[in-house]
């Protein structure tokens, strides 16, 4: 079994390195090393290392790796960075931004992804992720200011709470789009002086949907 999830790792490695949309050499080891099977059960290993979405049940999906790593690579991590992410889904881009990041806190509004999620990345050592389950536009005040924030649904429209929660100099990722034909993936950095937006391209994504009281 390992000597399969090794090359079905190396031949997803070798599909984005053949692509070319990430340059990111640390972004790519990461991709094809982070046991993305194990984010995924219920797929097969074909399935799993495919560079496609992938349902994960309740509606939601297991985002394509190309797009995991161009979000990834977006957000110029460091090391030192605190990072926001909404939308934990499997675990799998939090298991990612682990490993490049200080500390990743992560929301999820469905209860059965955010705790299963959270088991997955206990269990598999991702000690530096702290999920819970709420609503994504609301944010985490009690931990902001954060140093990135990336959101991996789509709301219709920038997201106001999570600017705010932004530190100046931080960066924040996120489609936005009121439907999967319209969504742009869009770039905004913090500024002293205020906001710049980059638009970094056509995306699909589930819609971001808010919480209910």
């Amino acid at each position: 079994m390992a000597d399969e999830v090794r090359r079905a790792q190396q031949a997803l490695l070798a599909e984005l390195r053949r692509d070319g949309v990430v340059k990111d050499e640390r972004v790519l080891r990461l991709i094809g090393s982070t046991p993305r099977h194990l984010f995924a059960p219920e797929l097969s290993l074909f399935a799993a290392y495919q560079d496609r979405p992938q349902p994960i049940g309740h509606g939601q999906t297991i985002s394509q790796p190309t797009i995991v790593a161009m979000m990834t690579e977006a957000l110029e991590l460091t090391g030192r960075e605190r990072v926001l992410e909404i939308g934990t889904g499997s675990g799998y881009q939090a298991a990612v931004l682990a490993q490049l990041a200080r500390q990743v806190y992560s929301i999820e509004l469905l209860a059965p992804l955010g705790d299963a999620a959270r088991e997955r990345l206990a269990r598999l050592g991702y000690a530096n992720v702290e999920v819970r389950i709420g609503d994504g536009y609301l944010g985490w005040p009690e931990h902001a200011p954060f140093d990135r924030i990336v959101v991996t649904a789509a709301p219709p429209d920038m997201p106001k709470a999570l600017v705010a929660q932004l530190a100046v100099g931080g960066v924040l990722v996120v489609p936005v789009g009121e439907t999967d034909r319209a969504q742009r993936l869009i770039r905004l950095r913090k500024t002293k002086s205020g906001v710049l937006e980059e638009d970094l391209g056509a995306v699909r994504f589930v819609p971001m949907v808010p919480g209910r009281d």
